[in-house]
């Protein structure tokens, strides 16, 4: 067996214990240098490398046959010392080369982490880690790693788990210094071990032998590689067969006829701890190549398909664009075979087949085979791995436009799973596949709701020239129709209208109304809101359900305003703007947290996992302009028309809106507005001043208009309803102090046409919101007057309501007490409920429900019964 190049191989035993007590000048100065900073250390090393460079040429000279004799005898006798090769002392000098002095470093700083682990001083610990890595590195010049290295690696592993463990735990924690050295070195270690994974694995699978096995470097090159990452060779012979190298050196040999023996070992080992997965995908690759049957195919790829998704655990963390991209290309490969061959089909309820070294026999036409395995797990797994890695990746980026970009092969996929299900849902022998036929076409839908009507059209012409294209199999091509994109959506949600009665039917009909608003169908995406009932039942939901609902909700709204109807805009938008956590409620991020409100890292995991990607974000500007908008056009005229009312100013339309401008209307020198709610509340400011010219300029200045498609038809449409609600303000406002308004006059003032101005003024007389007439003759509005009241006698009247309330009120309690005070007395000559003495009745109502004091010691309770008794006599 080879020895490792950790051990000296030209020593015996006794030489290198003798060798270890001798310590030349050169070590000496190595030890020192240990202690010293980073920079000191290397410039050393710098040193030690020119000298051991030196002890080599000497090296060198005394091989030679020009040296003399005497020091060609000194250099095989162990005991001889010479005056050229000893020091002062008379201590025969050791001459070491560069990788044995680089070793005895990597001992030296292994032996002083451990020592450290013995105090718990993680500072010691963080440095000498930092440089066992740079001799590690110049150690195995970057390709191959120490053995030692990777043990010290993992024991300190092992350790810092064991230390943070009883760090949560201790009642008294560690000092700043070493605490923060201990979170320090967590981060790097993990970071650094993730490298070496494979290695340490096999260290803890045998950490006694681990030392013991030869170095890489010194195992002779056999024929076949046996390192990783090469591919492995084929055999030159007929068969076709592959040879793969194990990191044990064992070569083993594919064969079609092995295929099933190992695939079966490939599955049983799944899921257990130190297993390669990317060793696993690389046989099962090659496997695949020498698959022929469809069988074998098929057997093959739902393996190695499910063992890609295996690479990914956690829920945070998401599969690897390369791994995605294979997966996706495999599953396509696999719908393709089931396609040429409808005689087998995947299904979850399938049967294994026992003998693995044999394949199942050829069906006969007409005959179905199923094989156990599940095609709607793996589409649902590519799609959350997308989703995942969108949420991911930052939106502001290249990269997250090129990962969107993967969405039409998984629209793709979907599409082709849809028709493969809908093959086997007429096929009578296939089994029951409704809960996955519903499952995919939802899919579909999720992917198609929320996307404008132009962009449906380029993703389903994309996935059906893809499809045709791609396909060699006229199966698909016959089962393949083209959509109209108009009717998709609700197509497919019709689909499971009928067909499905779990939470996949809510989905479907939430879809399908943020469609038709988002088409512009107010109308019918609210009647259907109504009709389905889903506010009533929607808190009994999951949580992304809701957030779909929510989702739903603001974008009916949204579709109000672009149709110009505010009062029910307003109301669709305002269960969720007045609530103040909008970022929450859309799955579009999480707000700031009170200092009242703590969230747990369980939380906040659930939170991340739930949010959309960002392009399905709606914007939560363009929705904060509309709300306010909608809601100063409803409050302004709303406060003008109260006044001084009491009544009147309990009508409050939005608590959120009338909060918001008090809180601007304090500030005592407004300036110019800068976002957009400075821009809506000066507007409001100025339409309650009678100045909508202003308002109209302020709310136009607005620049997330220009999202909305017809901005500009939709920013005309808002000038005329501040013109429409300036004039209701002004006639709210100025009512008391006219006897008439001409017509013509309001039509001038706020640019309206005089047939509107009449219309807008005998509407607000029919509301009975004014107390005027309209003079069809004169063409002028009318004020009925009755007696002017100031707001001194408003007040005052208001008092003197409340007064004359609180004396009838005051009467009653009155003539209810003296009833139980006189029913009182006759009850208490007949029952003693107290606690064994006479009960002395009060002739006044002392408001005390226990009672009177009975003389016997007792406590009684004739005070509350006598109540109940005069309430009984006065009903009667």
């Amino acid at each position: 067996m080879a020895t490792s190049r950790f051990f000296h191989g030209g020593l015996s035993d006794s030489e290198s214990s003798s060798s270890e007590e001798d310590y030349s000048e050169e070590e000496e100065e190595l030890e020192e240098d240990v202690q010293n900073d980073s920079d000191e250390s290397e410039s050393t090393e710098d040193d030690d490398d020119d000298n051991s460079d030196d002890d080599d040429e000497e090296e060198e000279e005394l091989e030679d046959g020009n040296a003399p004799d005497s020091q060609k005898k000194n250099i095989f006798t162990r005991d001889v010392v010479d005056e050229e090769d000893s020091d002062e002392d008379g201590l025969r000098r050791i001459v070491k080369n560069k990788k044995d002095k680089r070793f005895e470093e990597i001992e030296t700083s292994i032996r002083l982490i451990e020592n450290a682990e013995k105090i718990n001083d993680w500072v010691v610990i963080s440095q000498e880690f930092d440089k066992l890595n740079k001799l590690a590195t110049k150690a195995g010049h970057g390709d191959v790693v120490p053995k030692p290295y990777i043990k010290a690696v993992a024991d300190l592993e092992d350790f810092m788990n064991e230390t943070l463990l009883k760090e949560k735990a201790a009642s008294k924690k560690m000092n700043a210094t070493n605490a923060k050295a201990l979170n320090s070195i967590k981060q790097r270690l993990k970071r650094n071990n993730r490298q070496h994974e494979q290695d340490i694995s096999q260290y803890r699978a045998d950490k006694e032998n681990y030392l013991l096995e030869p170095e890489v470097e010194d195992i002779p090159v056999p024929l076949k590689p046996t390192f990783e990452g090469v591919e492995p060779e084929r055999v030159d012979d007929d068969s076709g067969a592959y040879s793969v190298v194990t990191r044990g050196g064992k070569a083993v040999q594919l064969t079609k006829e092995s295929i099933f023996k190992h695939l079966k070992v490939i599955v049983e080992a799944r899921g257990k701890k130190n297993t390669d997965r990317t060793e696993q995908i690389r046989t099962m690759e090659k496997l695949l190549e020498l698959a022929q049957s469809p069988y074998q195919k098929i057997r093959v790829l739902v393996a190695l398909i499910s063992t890609r998704y295996d690479l990914s655990s956690g829920v945070l963390s998401y599969m690897a664009t390369d791994q995605w991209k294979a997966a996706e290309i495999e599953l396509n490969t696999l719908l393709q075979v089931l396609e040429e061959n409808p005689s087998w089909i995947i299904i979850e309820s399938g049967d294994e087949w026992d003998d693995d070294e044999k394949s199942p026999p050829t069906p006969a036409p007409g005959e179905i085979f199923k094989i156990s395995g599940s095609i709607i797990s793996f589409v649902d797994r590519l799609d959350d791995e997308l989703t995942k890695s969108l949420q991911n990746i930052d939106p502001h980026t290249t990269e997250y436009v090129e990962r969107l970009g993967d969405e039409a092969a998984l629209y793709k996929i979907i599409v082709r799973s849809q028709m493969y299900f809908e093959r086997l849902s007429s096929n009578k022998n296939a089994g029951t596949i409704g809960d996955s036929l519903n499952r995919t076409v939802m899919r579909r839908v999720e992917h198609l709701y929320y996307k404008p009507l132009a962009v449906i059209e380029t993703i389903e012409e994309a996935s059906y020239t893809l499809l045709t294209s791609e396909s060699s199999s006229d199966v698909l091509r016959s089962d393949l129709k083209k959509e109209n994109p108009a009717t998709i959506v609700q197509n497919l949600c019709s689909h499971l209208y009928k067909n499905d009665s779990t939470i996949l039917r809510t989905r479907a009909m939430l879809c399908h109304i943020y469609h038709l608003a988002l088409r512009e169908n107010f109308y019918k995406s609210r009647d259907m809101f109504l009709m389905s009932h889903l506010q009533e039942n929607i808190h009994n939901a999951d949580i992304t359900t809701q957030i779909l609902y929510n989702r739903t909700l603001v974008q009916v709204g949204l579709c109000a305003f672009r149709n110009s109807l505010i009062s029910e805009a307003q109301s669709c938008l305002q269960e969720i703007l007045g609530s103040g956590r909008v970022k929450e409620h859309l799955a579009q991020g999480v707000g700031p947290q009170s200092r009242y409100s703590t969230i747990t890292p369980e939380q906040e995991r659930l939170e991340k996992q739930r949010q959309l990607p960002f392009h399905m974000h709606i914007n939560l500007e363009l929705l904060e302009a509309a709300y306010l908008t909608c809601s100063m056009l409803l409050e302004i005229p709303a406060m003008a028309a109260a006044g001084s009312s009491p009544d009147m100013r309990k009508r409050v339309i939005s608590k959120t809106f009338r909060r918001m401008l008090e809180f601007h209307e304090r500030n005592v020198f407004p300036g110019p507005p800068e976002n957009t709610r400075d821009h809506v509340f000066q507007a409001a400011n100025a339409l309650a001043a009678g100045d909508w010219k202003k308002s109209c300029d302020l709310i136009q200045a607005i620049k997330i208009w220009d999202l909305l498609p017809n901005s500009e038809s939709l920013k005309q449409m808002l000038s005329v309803r501040i013109q429409e609600e300036g004039l209701r303000t002004y006639i709210f406002t100025y009512a008391p102090f006219y006897d008439a308004l001409s017509l013509t006059r309001l039509s001038e003032m706020f640019d309206l046409a005089e047939r509107k101005v009449s219309a807008l003024v005998s509407k607000m007389i029919a509301h009975d919101e004014i107390a005027a007439a309209l003079d069809q003759i004169n063409k002028s509005l009318v004020f009925r007057k009755g007696v002017e009241v100031s707001r001194l006698q408003t007040l005052a009247l208001a008092l003197s309501d409340k007064a004359s309330g609180l004396i009838e009120l005051n009467e009653r309690v009155f003539e209810q007490k003296a009833q139980s005070g006189a029913v009182g007395g006759l009850q208490e000559n007949t029952t003693r409920p107290g606690g064994g003495g006479r009960g002395k009745p009060r002739g006044e109502f002392s408001g005390n429900s226990g009672g009177n004091r009975g003389r016997g010691g007792g406590r009684g309770r004739g005070g509350r019964n006598v109540q109940f008794a005069g309430e009984r006599s006065s009903a009667k």
